[in-house]
């Protein structure tokens, strides 16, 4: 802690430690895992996106491609509703080759 004035100023890992935990127990674990899934999330609705607007197609069109509705895209693209099989099926829609992996299971799309 550090202080200015009357202010006190913390570091993120000191509030960390007191409203989560310290460094390396359960708790403190499990979140920043939680954090990590949403960071990878986030960039893999991010890669989604960048295929989509490479191959110049709009939210609704990839949808049409993929059987969804374009408020799908849209969540696909902002990492939410995220799962190996809606990834699969995007990139495929694409015609984009990839090799996914994730907890041991892995699929080659071409």
């Amino acid at each position: 802690m550090k202080q200015i004035g009357e202010m006190k100023l913390y570091t993120m890992d000191e509030m960390l430690d007191k409203h989560i935990g310290p460094i390396g127990s359960p708790e403190r674990n499990d979140f920043e895992t939680a954090i990590e899934e949403e960071v990878a999330a986030y960039h893999i609705g991010e890669a989604i996106k960048q295929a989509r607007k490479g191959r110049n197609l709009t939210q609704e069109q990839l949808g049409a491609l993929m059987g969804v509705q374009r408020s799908q895209i849209s969540k696909i693209e902002s990492g939410k509703n995220l799962n190996f099989s809606t990834i699969a099926r995007a990139f495929k829609a694409m015609n984009i080759p990839a090799n996914l992996a994730f907890g041991g299971i892995s699929l080659s799309l071409w």
